[in-house]
């Protein structure tokens, strides 16, 4: 494994208790950050991982990222636990159909509800983040937005590509206003991650019709993301801000 020396940078990261963000904050804490591990509901999976870890004196933080206060609590539950922040890693989101054809009120719900946790929540702990870093002479966002953004998605989920479409364009955005003051932002751009919410629609469509549309002959895995982002926390890659790295195994190629 590569040794990226993250001992001594505080880190949260949101939606750490699964999926790209365990692997993610696994990464991390085995490079020797500490970490404020956030999740919605899976508490145990959060425990287990800063359980690993005990030297890192890693925390672990509850909020239901569609709830505005819930968003505000958590930063500033981290700030009071650790006092500095030095990377925000924005990698909680949910992936939630709603065809054209529903009707429109079970539509439009499906649609505020994926705003709210994508790119609202998301929003706040820039604004949040900015403030703080400014106080601190410096951080780092890191986004975890989706190749849905470049190549656009199927008709059933257009709210997943336009929240991160608004979240690609506000890290760009962050990028370019803030970098004087010593705050950078990155987006990682993933495609298919083999995740738990990936294996069910493997077990519903089959690994093949996925393999297909990649270049490589595996799916991505979260642990082929996180020595990326470990790289971003780390300072190395602070030249490429307002930079979108895609991680897609050759799905699409810009």
């Amino acid at each position: 494994m590569t040794h990226i020396d993250l001992a001594g940078k505080t880190i949260l990261i949101t939606g750490a208790s699964k999926g790209i963000g365990e692997g993610i904050a696994d990464y991390a804490l085995q490079m020797g950050a500490k970490l404020a591990v956030h999740y919605n509901s899976d508490k145990t999976s959060a425990e287990a991982l800063v359980e690993k870890y005990p030297e890192t004196n890693s925390k672990i933080f509850q909020a239901d990222l569609s709830k505005t206060q819930e968003v505000v609590n958590l930063f500033e539950s981290v700030v009071k636990e650790f006092d500095t922040i030095d990377v925000i890693i924005l990698n909680a989101g949910v992936f939630l159909q709603h065809s054209t054809n529903d009707p429109f009120e079970d539509w439009f719900k499906v649609w505020k509800s994926t705003i709210a946790i994508n790119l609202d929540s998301v929003g706040i702990l820039t604004k949040l983040g900015i403030n703080h870093f400014k106080n601190q002479n410096g951080g780092r966002f890191i986004y975890i937005g989706s190749r849905a953004v470049f190549r656009g998605e199927t008709e059933e989920y257009l709210a997943y590509a336009a929240s991160k479409g608004g979240l690609t364009s506000l890290a760009r955005s962050v990028a370019r206003s803030f970098g004087k003051e010593n705050i950078k932002a990155f987006v990682i751009a993933p495609g298919f991650t083999r995740t738990q919410m990936a294996e069910s629609f493997i077990e519903t469509y089959g690994e093949q019709r996925v393999l297909n549309e990649i270049a490589l002959n595996e799916l991505t895995k979260p642990s082929n993301i996180a020595p990326l982002v470990a790289l971003m926390c780390s300072g190395q890659m602070d030249h490429a801000t307002g930079a979108t790295i895609d991680v897609n195994a050759g799905s699409h190629i810009r």
